[in-house]
Formats: structure tokens, C-alpha cells, sequence
């Protein structure tokens, strides 16, 4: 069954971290990736441009509405995400654990629709 592991985390934090820090970060989501695919679960993923770069789509009344930035105020933003296939929920927690920003973020699991 495929999952969406999806990333959230305040920007400003990420932001305000200092290069050394960033860069370790960085290598730890690398290792994160390459254990994903040497694991063979790993279907996708990528991390998505700063929040302030978002366009919300709304059709109100029959006439599109578009605005910048996301859906809603919050404190963390959708940052990244990784399609994973594996046999159940408990090995795709398993794995969402493992993403480095689940220490100061928050991770959610979903699991993909299937059709037929």
C-alpha cells in the first residue's frame, strides 16, 4: 500500500539555522533517503519551495479565486513529502519516525486511494 509521509515544520526555524546546522540537517535527510531506498519502499519525494512561493485555488460562485500563500495561517507549512510503498501502517510509521525534521515538526501519514 502506498503512504504520503508528509513534512511539517515552521519555516522561520529553518530559516534562522545557522549553515553548519542546515548542512548536517541536510545530510541527514540524504542518509534518511538512501535508507528509504535501499529498504526498496521508496516511490517519490521532494521538498516544496518556501511557503510564501504558494497559490490557494478556490472556485466561489462559479468564478476562480486565487491567492498567495497557503490555504490557512499556521505555524508549520507542508515542507516536503515522500511517496512509500509498504506492506501496512505500522511499516510506514516506522519510517515516518525516521524523517529528521519529526524532531522539532510533525509528520503525517496517509495513505494513498486506490481505484479497483
Amino acid at each position: 500500500m502506498e503512504y504520503m509521509i508528509l513534512i511539517y515544520a515552521d519555516e522561520k526555524i529553518y530559516s534562522d539555522m545557522p549553515q553548519a546546522q542546515m548542512a548536517a540537517m541536510m545530510e541527514e535527510y540524504g542518509r534518511y533517503t538512501e535508507e528509504l531506498e535501499a529498504a526498496g519502499v521508496l516511490r517519490g519525494g521532494s521538498e516544496l519551495a518556501p511557503v510564501h512561493t504558494a497559490t490557494t485555488v478556490r472556485l466561489r460562485n462559479g468564478k476562480v479565486v486565487s491567492t498567495d500563500g497557503p490555504f490557512a495561517e499556521t505555524k508549520e507549512q507542508l515542507g516536503g513529502y515522500y511517496l512509500i510503498d509498504c506492506a501496512n501502517l505500522d511499516e510506514a510509521l516506522h519510517w515516518a519516525a525516521k524523517v529528521p525534521s519529526a524532531k522539532d515538526g510533525s509528520i503525517e501519514v496517509r495513505p494513498l486511494v486506490t481505484h479497483g
